[in-house]
């Protein structure tokens, strides 16, 4: 990649350092390793994760994740294999990258109900090769086995061959690295002591006004103490009403004459419930558990497709909705206008729940519909809908909805294929925005084809923001056409990088805003070994982010003494804006990474932590940096780097990553 120079700083900050974090681990390439996770294994037609074979004459074995052994976690695979020969039944990890023609090995733990043989290899995820096969003697404990083999495909699968001996045994902590055996990965069993695998399933839409609510206790649990109500901060904190009782039984009845909510389940409420487990015989009981939820159907229609707000609608759409609970009938409303769809009558009922408008729509046109439900007792008026067809403005810049927008941002949108110009509409009351024309304050002036953006300075910190764009083509009778309202929401503190700005276009085209262009780091500098952005497209990291869809990839090698990258700042400079108190970097570093001390420099200023392999958020009190004679009105340059630039010593290397730098204000006083 093409970098450029970086220039001097002048002032340095060296502020207390992170400890280390160190331990032996190693990248596990195998799926659900420890079957913490559901998913359907045997005869698995996806072949994803975990699945079996077997011959299509030889049937009747079986998996099952159980929770009464295991190693790690708090579950294991129990196999109960039928065949004469060991391949007649096959449990599969599948599949991972390799490297070909690099060494790779496999452990796992495991244990049978006696003393059996048991069979593993590697083969391509192709089926085309396998290699690395490995007999074992399972014992009736717990045990590590492992065997190592040179890759033969670059994407391969993990088989372990079951049958042979009619013995049942479990798999657990199966582990798929790079390289030789490496001792030291041990499993971390920890007994599942809080309630699981409720039914129905956390966030459910259930289709009925009563419920049998059930859960797998957990291992320690003697009874069960359960909550029940539809608010959610009542339900876990436990608050009046919420207390349904203690029971042995791992089910509740709820809608029924006596049982809770006699009278029957609310259509369109959302149900919480929680299971505490309880054992008076154990110190740390009770052992409170998850607050799970439930939601009624509601009367009115929901779930419309399009959906509403959908953008690029097919002119010759079909649009459906799904019924509200207990509807027979169906009564739908469609137009351009909202106030017409909304205030309409006398519709014709129907019982489909689908409905094709009778000729092919207009492009570039909003749409409106509302579809009212009728239970033979009465009709439930429906919410309008819209939607947009193809060939409208679109593709708003934030995305309708965004939060945590930053102050200084610049709405934009695409074209529509009519328009000659577009009026831009801004403010912060949705309807005023909504209703405005050329005459209202909102209105801020047209802007021509080519010119699809708008600056409206700097807004205002927690703000919600309505905007509007419409096209003109004064050659067309159409014209204008209303466009979308869109909202976002700024943040509740100043952004100083979020890193979602940056892209892969080169210079010289004006768009060009590669990272390492913006953070100038020590590329071209014998003494600065800190690289900013990846060697090829995308520049930005775009798997491994805090938030949003980018962060900073920064390579270090501290080999020439220290690293470091510095942002030049246009906004914020004046870093006591809005009150703020406190500097917010997220990191993440690596576990292989060598120990290097992490600073950042203001104007020019520092801790220790690139080697904890999750994202952590450091905070830095701004008075330290004003303290070192920093002035926190005018900061011009955001330094971070690895090592000490001041006393430039040889040192090892890594990567760190970094996203979400923020300036924060002091939390609100809490309400008397």
């Amino acid at each position: 990649m093409c970098k450029k120079l970086i220039y001097l700083v002048s002032f340095v900050l060296v502020l207390v350092a992170f400890p280390l974090v160190t331990h032996a681990q190693v990248e596990n390439l195998a799926l659900n390793p420890s079957f913490e996770e559901d998913e359907v294994i045997l005869d698995d037609s996806d072949w994803e994760m975990w699945c079996t074979w077997n011959p299509e004459d030889v049937t009747g074995s079986n998996v099952t994740i159980v929770n009464t052994e295991f190693v790690d976690g708090a579950r294991s695979l129990r196999v109960e294999p039928i065949g004469a020969e060991n391949w007649h039944f096959v449990v599969a990890n599948i599949s991972f990258p390799l490297k070909l023609g690099t060494d790779f090995t496999a452990t796992f733990w495991a244990k049978a109900e006696e003393p059996r043989p048991f069979g593993a290899q590697f083969k391509a995820a192709d089926n085309s090769v396998s290699w690395g096969y490995a007999d074992f003697e399972l014992t009736t404990e717990w045990a590590e086995y492992t065997f190592t083999s040179q890759a033969q495909s670059d994407e391969g699968k993990l088989e372990f061959f079951c049958a042979g001996v009619e013995v049942p045994h479990w798999l657990d902590f199966v582990y798929v690295y790079e390289g030789e055996y490496v001792a030291g990965i041990e499993p971390g069993a920890s007994p599942r002591e809080k309630a699981t695998a409720p039914e129905p399933a956390d966030g459910a839409l259930h289709p009925d006004t009563w419920v049998n609510l059930s859960w797998k206790p957990g291992v320690n649990a003697v009874s069960h103490d359960v909550y029940l109500g539809d608010n959610f901060d009542a339900v876990n904190e436990g608050a009046e009403g919420t207390f349904i009782g203690n029971q042995s039984a791992t089910f509740i009845v709820a809608g029924f004459p006596g049982f809770p909510y006699p009278d029957g389940l609310v259509p369109g409420t959302t149900y919480y419930w929680r299971i505490d487990e309880v054992n008076d015989a154990d110190p740390n009981s009770p052992w409170k558990g998850d607050v799970w939820s439930f939601s009624i159907p509601p009367k009115t229609a929901y779930f419309p497709n399009p959906a509403d707000g959908a953008e690029s609608v097919n002119p010759n759409v079909e649009l459906s909705w799904t019924p509200g609970f207990g509807a027979k009938l169906h009564t739908f409303y469609f137009g351009d206008n909202f106030d017409d769809v909304n205030n309409a009558t006398g519709g014709l009922p129907q019982g489909v729940t689908t409905y094709t408008p009778p000729s092919t729509l207009k492009l570039a046109q909003t749409y409106y519909w509302r579809v009212d439900e009728f239970d033979i007792i009465e009709t439930h008026k429906g919410d309008v809908w819209s939607f947009t067809t193809e060939g409208a403005v679109g593709s708003p810049e934030p995305p309708n909805g965004a939060v945590d927008v930053k102050r200084t941002q610049i709405i934009s949108w695409s074209p529509s294929v009519f328009a000659a110009s577009h009026q831009v509409y801004f403010g912060t009351d949705k309807d005023t925005v909504k209703n405005a024309d050329t005459g209202s304050p909102e209105y801020k002036g047209t802007r021509d084809l080519g010119a699809q953006s708008y600056d409206p300075g700097i807004l205002e910190l927690g703000v919600t923001y309505y905007w509007r764009i419409d096209e003109v083509n004064n050659t067309n009778p159409d014209s204008p056409w209303t466009g979308i309202l869109w909202s976002f929401t700024t943040a509740n503190f100043l952004i100083v990088d979020d890193f979602e700005s940056y892209n892969d276009i080169d210079p010289p085209d004006p768009g060009s805003n590669r990272i390492f262009e913006a953070w100038l780091d020590g590329y071209g500098i014998p003494t600065n070994g800190a690289l900013v952005g990846n060697d090829l497209p995308p520049y930005a990291e775009q798997n491994i982010v805090h938030s949003g869809n980018q962060s900073m990839p920064y390579f270090y090698d501290n080999s020439v003494g220290y690293s470091e990258a510095t942002l030049t700042l246009t906004y914020p400079r004046d870093w006591t804006e809005n009150g703020v108190t406190t500097l917010t970097i997220w990191f993440r570093g690596d576990s292989a990474n060598a120990a290097e001390t992490l600073y950042v420099a203001l104007n020019g200023s520092a801790p220790n932590a690139e080697q904890i392999d999750e994202w952590t958020q450091w905070n830095i009190d701004l008075q330290a940096f004003a303290d070192q004679g920093v002035n926190l009105a005018n900061v011009n340059t955001i330094s971070l780097g690895l090592g000490n630039k001041s006393n430039p010593l040889a040192g090892g290397s890594g990567v760190v990553y970094f996203d979400d730098i923020r300036l924060y204000p002091p939390p609100p006083e809490p309400a008397p």
